[in-house]
């Protein structure tokens, strides 16, 4: 090397020695660093930190061997302004050449030069920074969100125990208590193990790349909110219970009433009509009502976890009930309807009649009187009476068919049964 060439290596050495102390100022007071030295560490991460540790020693013994090379290589060239030979090469020597004894990785020594010593520091420096910067950024993220999850999962646990939400008694209430158990060892996992929640960044060189790995957190956090919306659920029954108890009352009121009217139409049925199939009605619902009294009870000593399942049970029962009773209602009295059809269709057939001046005819007084008896008698045989109404009916259309006036029954094109 001249002269030129050796002041211009001392110059880019001396750079290199400058971002070297940097880096290593910068990584001694890395808050990651002083977590991670104070920490009771476990698992990958007491693994990484410990290479770690041992890559800061060497990173610290590496650059006091290379600033002593570097001031020694000073020193020798302020010791002239023009070096001689033998000068340049003693420089040369030192600072391209093997110049710095460094520990090897056996244990013994070895000598390189100040190049491959700056690399060797570097890729110190880069593990270090990236175990140190990972831990710290997981410090930063998680247990501050588990912190103010955990003070959320207090309030939810507060509301909870309010409504009667516990442990052995409600599945929010045992939920509750399993999210409770996972974030405490969650917490507890990311202080001592923080590098087991980091996700390194995918084809990143850079050290500390990556981002904390938040799965269990986030699962936690839906967790809490399932059981959140569970608890405003049962709130929401304490705030309503009365009137929909109250509504569940009305309503299987109102069934108990149908049922009852159509005990009473079949009776009337019965007696009125001959040779019908009459369905039997059903007494009254005596299992809700017992389940009616249940969530009266529940709601009385301030049961609400049991009381939000009854009440959406006994409201959907209740409903069906109704819906059943009405049925029961419909199927009895559907004979009476038959035979109201029956009559109205008589008389619709005779007033046809009556306006043309036919109804004194003396076959259609008679089967007019013939249908007119079986439809008014008790018990009214429907079946003879249906048949009566049609032969009723030919008679007229057959009546007024020589006249081309319209049917009896405003020009009806046909009939089916009556039923």
């Amino acid at each position: 090397m001249d002269r030129e060439e050796v002041d211009r290596a001392l110059a880019r050495l001396g750079a290199e020695h400058e971002a070297v102390e940097t880096c290593l100022l910068s990584l001694q007071d890395h808050a990651g660093r002083g977590l991670l030295a104070g920490a009771a560490l476990t698992g990958v991460t007491k693994e990484r930190w410990a290479r770690a540790e041992e890559a800061v020693s060497l990173l610290w013994t590496g650059f006091e061997a290379y600033t002593a090379a570097l001031e020694a290589a000073r020193e020798l060239r302020g010791r002239s302004r023009r070096p001689t030979p033998e000068d340049l090469a003693e420089l040369t020597g030192r600072l391209r050449g093997p110049a710095v004894a460094v520990p090897a990785e056996d244990g013994s020594a070895e000598r390189i030069g100040l190049a491959e010593l700056v690399d060797r520091m570097n890729a110190w420096y880069a593990l270090a920074l990236d175990v140190v910067a990972a831990a710290e950024s997981v410090w930063s993220a998680l247990p501050a969100r588990i912190d103010m999850l955990s003070a959320e999962l207090q309030r939810v646990r507060s509301l909870a125990h309010s409504v009667g939400v516990r442990p052995g008694e409600h599945p929010a209430g045992d939920e509750l208590e399993r999210t409770t158990e996972e974030l405490t060892s969650l917490r507890a996992e990311v202080v001592a193990d923080p590098l087991a929640f980091w996700i390194p960044a995918g084809g990143s060189s850079a050290p500390g790349g990556g981002r904390p790995d938040t799965e269990r957190y986030d699962r936690a956090a839906r967790a809490l909110d399932d059981i959140r919306r569970e608890i405003e659920a049962v709130l929401q029954v304490r705030q309503d219970a009365e009137q929909r108890l109250m509504r569940v009352r009305d309503v299987l009121s109102r069934a108990d009433r149908t049922l009852a009217e159509a005990r009473t139409a079949r009776g009337e049925v019965l007696a009125k009509i001959a040779a019908v199939d009459v369905p039997a009605v059903s007494g009254p619902p005596t299992a809700l009502y017992e389940q009616v009294a249940t969530a009266a009870e529940h709601r009385r000593h301030a049961r609400w976890h049991r009381l939000s399942p009854l009440l959406e049970s006994l409201e959907e029962r209740a409903d069906e009930e109704l819906e059943r009773a009405r049925a029961s209602l419909a199927a009895v009295t559907e004979p009476l309807a038959v035979r109201a059809e029956l009559r109205g269709r008589l008389d619709a057939y005779r007033a046809g009649l009556v306006r043309q001046g036919l109804a004194g005819d003396p076959l259609l007084a008679e089967r007019y009187d013939i249908a007119r008896r079986l439809l008014w008698s008790a018990p009214c045989d429907l079946r003879a009476a249906e048949q009566a109404v049609r032969r009723y009916r030919e008679a007229a259309l057959e009546a007024a068919a020589p006249d081309g006036g319209p049917a009896p029954d405003g020009g009806a094109a046909g009939e089916g049964s009556a039923r």
